[in-house]
């Protein structure tokens, strides 16, 4: 049996396994629960395995059955939580890392052009004077395949506004600062709207989202309730501090009604189409020498190939690096240099040509499918906005 075979009967397996824990859980044999929550992890990954377009996707809900595990080992006295309660200090700690610095600029990000003009309009509308009956989205829900530049236009919103950005991976909270996470969630809120105007990221929304219909912990269900009675709080406009929230997601169909209704701005991220991967790639190129390459065939090919802008921007960086060994050939040596020496000297270049991007496309592949991007585009036409 081929790998691709494999599919069908590890995820009957897993639906096998997953009534087990629920059912273990039900009965209060939390060990037993523990069990199964591994073993789903076990087949998940198996299943990344042998999809390899849907790779990360099971990866990411393997992750979560893992910390299922680790939660139900805490809560059945097996093992004592490791985290002490936050302090104070402790939880101003933990929000400062949650604070990125950020410059980009929405010319910055090649293509996307839509869901940059759906995200401005939205910021502008918050700081104009308008009738009172016109009140500003108070959040955005960005979905699409990986790498497409959901982290990219949030990072840009704040940039662009210089404004404080907080970059919270959902999935990084509830496992660091597990059973105190619902703390975090409401301090974050707290200092966003001091440090106004703010821009909340919440990366990996399904991570909360899925936790609750596992009903793996109270902790975690507690977590998603501080979150949707901040966004239900929140105001946006007149005398109120601008305190926008941009969730992202790859997995848009794992989300559940009370995230989505919080969220009633969805903008699809989709795949580059062939004038955004030129675009990319004259961003990705800046500053070197592209006049012998043919972008329009370069685009086309990366369209074919399903590239995100992720995988354009890695296309490029391979492209480069086979440039700069084609004309530095002892690169290597010049390690043997004292570091000063290094800093005085200049690395050679040429120009880019389209035998560097030849081998570049070889190395570079999509873990995407057509069937994934039907997935995401049907999902879209049900609940997006475009």
């Amino acid at each position: 049996m081929s790998r691709a075979d494999l599919s069908a009967p590890l995820l009957s397996i897993f639906e096998k396994v997953k009534l087990e824990y629920l059912k273990a859980k039900k009965s209060g044999d939390l060990e037993l629960a523990r069990r199964k929550a591994l073993e789903c992890a076990k087949i998940l990954r198996l299943l990344a395995e042998n999809s390899p377009g849907l790779r990360d996707l099971y990866l990411e809900k393997a992750s979560r059955w893992i910390r299922t595990a680790r939660s139900l080992k805490q809560e059945s006295g097996a093992e004592k939580p490791r985290i002490p309660p936050l302090s104070d200090n402790n939880l101003k700690i933990g929000l400062e890392d949650l604070i990125a610095k950020t410059r980009v600029k929405w010319n910055d990000i090649g293509g996307l052009w839509e869901a940059k003009r759906l995200i401005m309009e939205t910021i502008v509308i918050a700081g104009l004077k308008r009738p009172e009956s016109i009140k500003p989205w108070k959040g955005i829900l960005l979905f699409g395949p990986p790498g497409t530049g959901k982290t990219l236009l949030a990072s840009a919103a704040a940039g662009s506004l210089n404004a404080t950005f907080f970059n919270v991976s959902i999935d990084k909270v509830l496992s660091k600062y597990f059973g105190e996470s619902s703390k975090l969630i409401s301090a974050l809120y707290s200092l966003a709207r001091e440090k106004a105007p703010s821009i909340v990221f919440l990366d990996e929304i399904d991570a909360l989202t899925l936790s609750r219909r596992r009903e793996t912990s109270d902790a975690l269900r507690r977590a998603l309730s501080s979150l949707l009675i901040q966004l239900d709080g929140l105001k946006i406009g007149g005398n109120e501090p601008l305190v926008l929230t941009i969730a992202a997601t790859n997995a848009p169909w794992d989300l559940d009604k009370a995230i989505l209704s919080r969220f009633p701005r969805r903008i699809y991220v989709p795949l580059p189409d062939r004038r955004a991967s030129k675009e990319i790639i004259r961003i990705c190129t800046r500053g070197l020498d592209i006049s012998k390459l043919r972008l329009d065939d370069l685009a086309a090919k990366c369209v074919e190939k399903l590239y995100s802008g992720r995988d354009i921007s890695n296309l490029c960086q391979q492209a480069i690096w086979n440039m700069v060994r084609d004309v530095n050939r002892d690169l290597y040596r010049l390690a043997e240099l004292p570091y000063e020496k290094i800093r005085s000297m200049r690395l050679k270049v040429r120009p880019l040509l389209m035998e560097d991007f030849e081998d570049a496309f070889r190395k570079i592949r999509s873990p995407l499918t057509k069937k994934d991007i039907e997935a995401y585009e049907r999902w879209n036409e049900k609940y997006g906005e475009y």
